[in-house]
């Protein structure tokens, strides 16, 4: 929801350290893979309860999702880049879910596997669209240097931190948080179904369109 308001300030605030990685020859897949195997590390931490140090590398794999994109701008934008920053992202976001369950089966298995399910419909719904989007020539005027098409929801890229921020700084109530976002979540599946449908059901014309 505020992902395309945020993205000029974010964007001007990693391009600092973006122009240190690029005079280094760090290239943008680096950076990706680098912050995925940092970001899977929350699992065992998680796992052990150990909140606060999950969440700094929660932290570091998200500013390393910032940081691969303004790489990538400063070198060369890839689509297979793209490809595998939004499949280790998602990846990512399910492991996340995985330790919280791991930290207190008991309490936290229900509402981490709503959760888990939850991110296969964001997932799929976003997925699904830009695949065809891309088949189409659908453009998004939001995020002009996407690989893939971004479809905007309730629930983006700053409220999915913003929701493992919370989910760490107060993991005893874990369960009700996870539930409040899979509801929120469900909200942006439900609007991207329907949008996705109504968009692809028009006919296929020789321009390129945007929604």
């Amino acid at each position: 929801m505020f992902d395309p308001k945020l993205l000029p300030i974010t964007r001007k605030v990693v391009d600092i350290p973006a122009r240190f990685l690029v005079r280094l020859g760090v290239s943008a897949d680096q950076v990706t893979v680098a912050g995925f195997l940092i970001g899977l590390l929350a699992v065992p931490l998680l796992a052990l309860e150990y909140y606060t140090a999950a969440l700094v590398v929660i932290l570091l794999n998200r500013l390393a999702d910032g940081l691969d994109g303004a790489v990538a701008r400063r070198t060369q934008l890839t689509d297979a880049g793209g490809f595998l920053d939004i499949v280790l992202d998602f990846i990512f976001y399910s492991a996340v879910a995985f330790g919280f369950l791991l930290a207190a089966p008991e309490q936290n298995a229900i509402a981490a596997g709503v959760l888990l399910v939850t991110f296969m419909g964001t997932g799929a719904t976003f997925l699904a669209f830009a695949s065809v989007a891309g088949k189409r020539g659908i453009e998004n005027p939001a995020y002009p240097n996407k690989s893939l098409h971004y479809m905007g929801g309730l629930t983006e890229g700053f409220e999915t931190i913003l929701a493992f921020v919370v989910f760490c700084l107060w993991p005893q109530h874990f369960a009700v948080l996870a539930y409040v976002f899979a509801v929120a979540c469900w909200i942006t599946a439900i609007t991207r179904i329907i949008a996705g449908y109504r968009t692809l059901k028009q006919p296929v014309t020789s321009g390129r369109s945007n929604v």
